[in-house]
């Protein structure tokens, strides 16, 4: 029997971003160009590492906190 072994994601592009978290992807090109969610480019493809989606996410809770 042969077993698959997944990696986990260590890039998304703006699209999977998008479909994974529930948030539209012309928000988070908002995003990328106020500078809060950190990217990488290689020729015109735009990456979010995985490592900066998570510190994304964490802070995005604490930004509502502010708010208030």
């Amino acid at each position: 029997m042969s077993e698959t072994i997944t990696s986990p994601k260590i890039a998304w592009s703006v699209l999977e971003v998008s479909q994974a978290t529930g948030l539209s992807a012309p928000f988070l090109r908002r995003e990328i160009k106020r500078g809060v969610l950190p990217t990488k480019r290689f020729g015109r493809r735009v990456l979010i590492l995985d490592s900066a989606l998570q510190a994304y996410l964490s802070k995005g809770s604490e930004g509502n906190k502010q708010r208030g």
